[in-house]
């Protein structure tokens, strides 16, 4: 397909980016659903359980109010004008081109280096049943088959992120209604023990201090990282102007359910002081009841959040470089879809330098292969930052006329958004604080001197990547601004 120039695309409507509108709503459900359930759960929540205990409940609920603030944010961006950039797109036309230039680059790093970490965890995860695999056999095919599916079709990602996703939904799912019958019915071995009083009796709720458990919100938060996916989607779903506001209202149950509802039961099972760091506390709770294949359950659960966070990466990076390409930012060439209407040339390239992370990780020491993984934790946080700071923009703009007002609106008004950005600029404090997570801090930096440096290339190359009206219609009224006919770049 021919590639598609900067005008074309900057004045082009949702449907004209050339992808296929073919996510239904069905799988764009659980593709918000599985963007809220991670490894974070499965296996991190038993390191928070250990530094908190059971006032991690309070935790996570939240920080689900505020990454509900996030979610309905973009929501209001994206029925404002549902686009595949999302979130660098809106950032470049309410922030200016820089903006969209670092918030496109920093999400598109942060699948990447999600994705080097998740394959290698998926081939650890395969060790468990054949130990004689050669680890980096089990990654490559991993990793070949998820390029295949992702070069096919979005249609085939929509469906195997469904089923990845699932898997973990019945595994949480099953996982309380069980818990809920021992604790009522008294059955299995820890039907004896078992007792919803465990939340306050073994040392109180906050058994190590408010302190601890506030400077458990930084793990927590990033339990959620990749609930923003659904807003990648935007661009290919069937109907977005539905399905999108519908699977963002149902998050607040998803996280009541998925999260809160599953550490409810998971401590009542379990006084808190029995879980251990880096064990997860789902085996833990499946043993205590004496189900004997727990360990193996957990451990495909896991498998497939890490294939279904591989999965999501070679998805959004390849829209997201794209979307570069398309202003001028990234290669030319990266803009071309193959037949299919799927960015095969950005997909690839990616998925290459996903490939590069396995290879890394056993040719440098494991500090080394930290440092470029946790540049992650800070990317999640930027692109968060971006959703909100475009959104309060966006409703200064429809406030004063100069653009349509969403279908979709934020309850609360900017004033959520606001106190949403505060949490989030907490969170960083409680990073620094934190002498085995503030290598984050420490690495981000670089990676900003790397942005900044390759602007300044792009900006002598190509002027007019870096050089819009982004801000006009936030100044100017008339009935183009008042119609949505406004220059977005």
């Amino acid at each position: 397909m021919a590639e598609q120039t900067y005008d074309q695309v900057v004045d082009a409507k949702p449907d004209e980016e050339g992808y296929e509108r073919g996510l239904g709503s069905r799988q764009i459900q659980m593709i918000a659903i599985g963007g809220a359930i991670g490894t974070g759960l499965f296996l991190g929540a038993g390191t928070a359980i250990s530094k908190s205990g059971p006032s991690l409940i309070l935790s996570y609920a939240v920080a689900g109010l505020v990454i509900f603030a996030i979610m309905r944010a973009l929501g209001e961006l994206l029925t404002y004008r549902a686009v595949s950039g999302s979130f660098a797109e809106y950032a470049r036309e309410f922030l200016g081109p820089f903006a969209g230039y670092v918030t496109g680059w920093t999400y598109w790093l942060f699948w990447v280096v999600t994705g080097m970490a998740e394959t290698t965890a998926a081939a650890v995860y395969v060790k468990f049943w054949a130990p004689g695999i050669p680890q980096w056999a089990s990654a490559l095919t991993f990793l070949v088959i998820l390029y295949a599916a992702n070069l096919i079709s979005v249609k085939l990602f929509g469906e195997i992120e469904f089923w990845f996703s699932m898997v973990k939904v019945t595994a949480i799912i099953g996982m309380i209604l069980i818990g809920i019958g021992v604790l009522t019915l008294g059955f299995s071995k820890a039907g004896d023990t078992a007792s919803i009083s465990h939340l306050w009796q073994d040392g109180g709720f906050f058994p190590k201090g408010i302190g601890a458990t506030v400077m458990t919100l930084q793990i927590v938060m990033f339990a959620y990282l990749g609930v923003e996916l659904v807003g990648v989607t935007a661009g290919e779903s069937e109907n977005p102007e539905k399905t999108l506001p519908r699977a963002i209202n149902t998050l607040p149950w998803r996280i009541a359910l998925f999260y809160i509802g599953a550490l409810v039961v998971i401590l009542s099972l379990v006084p808190w002081t029995e879980f251990q760091p880096g064990v997860s506390p789902f085996v833990a709770a499946f043993g205590k009841i004496g189900i004997p294949a727990a360990a193996g359950i957990i451990n495909f659960v896991v498998l497939t959040a890490a294939l279904s966070s591989c999965n999501s990466g070679m998805y959004s990076t390849g829209r997201m470089l794209r979307d570069l390409a398309l202003r001028g930012q990234a290669p030319g060439q990266l803009t071309k879809l193959n037949s299919r209407r799927t960015p095969a040339v950005a997909i690839t390239l990616s998925c290459l330098l996903m490939g590069a992370g396995v290879v890394l990780n056993y040719l440098v020491p494991a500090r080394a292969f930290e440092y470029i993984t946790s540049v992650a934790t800070v990317c999640g946080l930027w692109t968060w930052a971006m959703i909100l700071i475009s959104q309060i923009r966006y409703r200064k703009a429809w406030r004063t006329g100069h653009l349509p007002p969403p279908s979709f609106k934020a309850p609360g008004g900017a004033w959520v958004s606001w106190a949403a950005l505060a949490f989030l600029a907490l969170v960083v404090v409680l990073i620094g604080l934190d002498k085995d997570n503030r290598i984050s801090l420490y690495v981000f930096p670089g990676w900003a001197l790397l942005l900044v440096i390759g602007y300044q290339v792009i900006k002598r190359r190509n002027p007019q990547a870096v050089h819009g009206p982004a801000h006009d219609h936030l100044h100017a009224g008339g009935e183009d601004a008042r119609s949505g006919n406004v220059d977005a770049r």
